[in-house]
């Protein structure tokens, strides 16, 4: 493959027979090569060895990769970073044209694909037509690249390492010299006009499916308005141009800093004690009343007995669907059927198996922030789930505010294949503000955001997490005052104690330093919004008072556990905890009862 011409500069003052060179992208000087599902972005490091070109083959490049365990998409390009390999390059060019010109024939001009198809190395390698010549990279030993994700990930998780380059959609003809259609139609890539409604409606309309094939935030011909504030009023609306103006435009001293904390998954035996560590009863926000958080809870595994003490000491429960499935593209094209039953399935389990009948269960984040798109919001609307807490915003100053959905989006759709809602939803968003992970905010280098505190690959210990927690505390109380959203997988916290303890060391810190600082639930944040109150006046705002302080004993101190199988999972016998009787069958997506009804 003597075409891969990826030019980077050494670094100055290394010694030895291999010096770092810092590649911030792909032959240039950008920080980026790649985008994880929720917008994470993922940069690279090039290493080149000293009078010599490496190759993608060369074993001292995977000798010293460096691929964070948290992170499976570092990329490592091929340099040719000596006089010879440039020479090489630019005879080889006249040689090779017309060859290039075939390969690059049909290829988007950002668009990596394979040369060779198969596992191994064919899988890990990749190449890209630019204005400059053809270039290529290498996933690291144990990664492939995925096609359709367009980055690399975990061998196990690619499955298209057969298929040479992305799948070629036809188009629709929105944007011609002449119209081509009558007045409330639009032109299919055939040429057949159909009615303008149907048009990324989540159906194919038109013979060769090009309806379906433009539909993100600029194309879809029925995408919803920019915001308009003079229509959009509270209670039930709330938006601005650019997602950072503060609700009933009070000023930003006078606005009380909301952080939310939240954990996904199953609450169980692995995580119960951690959480009333954290949640003890003794840590109180200024009005008083227990700090609380808000759990994305999945089903299997999930002890329903603590998830109805959770709820009875005034913690929010949220939705996080039945099966978590694996395939994260499952999550992107699923139907408002599928939705349905993942999510409302999710919500009758849980009202049911943790006796929660007061109508609270309203919010919903999809497994690994893979948002549904349209479908999903639709889903949504229909069996009147109040917010969505799947939407990444790339990392800003100032952060966002959560917004409802009736109007566009103000920001774009972060993260690589996300399918983000473009039409008009009653619905909330709880956007997830990606965190800043700079260790020196002082420092203006670009390094990318993470929302999930625990893919911030580069906390390595208590002291950098605690400052972690200051800066981007920081940035919204000194800004906006935007929700600070903290969220958690447990065993981040779990496994590492060091963490922790820098974790409660923080809270109880700005709980005694600060006045005008209250940890929220999700809900709580949203009836703030629909509701603004001063500092001073939410002290004693109604919504936050609501179980303040939760005393008395559990609901049962011993659970039933119940041994229970189901139809959907065939040779699985699954645990089931509640305070409840034992249903009859495990819950699934098509018995969520559990009383065999299919």
């Amino acid at each position: 493959m003597a075409f891969f011409v990826v030019r980077v500069k050494s670094a100055p003052g290394d010694a030895g027979d291999s010096q770092l060179m810092s590649a911030k992208g792909v032959g240039s000087s950008r920080s980026t090569v790649g985008e994880r599902a929720g917008g994470e972005q993922i940069e690279a490091t090039i290493y080149s060895h000293r009078g010599r070109a490496p190759t993608c083959c060369d074993p001292v490049m995977a000798r010293y990769a460096r691929v964070a365990p948290l992170l499976a998409c570092f990329f490592f390009a091929c340099a040719a970073a000596n006089n010879g390999a440039h020479r090489w390059r630019r005879q080889a060019d006249a040689k090779s044209e017309d060859q290039n010109s075939e390969i690059c024939k049909d290829k988007d001009a950002s668009e990596w694909f394979r040369l060779e198809i198969g596992e191994g190395d064919a899988c890990r390698s990749v190449i890209q037509c630019t204005a400059s010549g053809i270039e290529g990279i290498k996933c690291p030993p144990g990664l492939y690249f995925d096609i359709e994700k367009q980055t690399c990930d975990w061998k196990d998780a690619v499955r298209n390492c057969k298929v040479k380059s992305k799948e070629r959609k036809v188009k629709p003809l929105l944007y011609t010299e002449e119209p081509l259609c009558q007045d409330g139609l639009l032109a299919c890539g055939d040429g057949i006009c159909i009615e303008h409604g149907l048009f990324c409606n989540g159906e194919l309309d038109c013979n060769d499916g090009s309806d379906e094939n433009s539909c993100d935030i600029n194309n879809d011909p029925n995408s919803a308005p920019p915001c308009d504030t003079s229509q959009c009023t509270s209670p039930d609306c709330f938006c601005s141009e650019d997602g950072t103006v503060i609700p009933g435009d009070l000023p930003a001293k006078n606005v009380p800093q909301m952080i939310t904390i939240t954990f996904d998954d199953a609450i169980n035996n692995n995580n119960i004690d951690l959480y009333k560590e954290i949640f003890n009863g003794k840590r109180k926000n200024p009005n008083g009343c227990d700090i609380k958080a808000t759990y994305f809870i999945s089903h299997k595994y999930t002890n329903y007995s603590a998830v109805q003490e959770t709820h009875r000491k005034g913690h929010e429960i949220a939705v996080h669907s039945i099966t978590h499935n694996d395939d994260e593209r499952f999550w992107s094209n699923a139907s408002v059927d599928d939705w349905g039953k993942e999510m409302a399935g999710m919500r009758v389990i849980i009202e049911k198996f943790a006796n929660i009948t007061d109508n609270s269960v309203v919010g919903v984040r999809a497994p690994y922030l893979r948002v549904g798109g349209n479908r999903q919001f639709t889903m949504m609307e229909e069996q009147a789930f109040l917010y969505d807490s799947t939407i990444t915003a790339p990392l800003s100053n100032p952060p966002l505010w959560p917004y409802t959905l009736y109007y566009r989006m103000p920001h774009r759709c972060h993260g690589n294949l996300q399918n983000c809602p473009t039409r008009s939803h009653a619905v909330w968003e709880m956007v997830m503000n990606e965190l800043d992970r700079r260790e020196d905010p002082s420092n203006d280098e670009y390094l990318p955001g993470c929302a999930m505190v625990d893919s911030c690959s580069n906390i390595l210990s208590g002291d950098q997490f605690y400052n972690f927690l200051n800066h981007n505390f920081d940035r919204h109380y000194d800004q906006n005052r935007a929700p600070l959203g903290l969220y958690f997988h447990a065993a981040w916290l779990k496994n590492n104690p060091e963490f922790l303890e820098a974790f409660l060391y923080w809270i109880d810190e700005i709980l005694q330093t600060h006045d005008d600082v209250y940890f929220v639930t999700m809900t709580q944040v949203i009836q703030w919004i629909q509701n603004p109150r001063s500092i001073s006046e939410s002290k004693n705002f109604d919504p936050w008072l609501e179980k303040c302080s939760v005393e008395g004993i559990p609901a049962c101190w011993v659970p039933h556990s119940c041994k229970l199988n189901s139809k959907e999972l065939q040779g699985e016998t699954i645990n089931l905890q509640t305070c409840l009787r034992c249903p009859a069958n495990y819950p699934w997506l098509n018995d969520p009862t559990g009383e065999g009804h299919y």
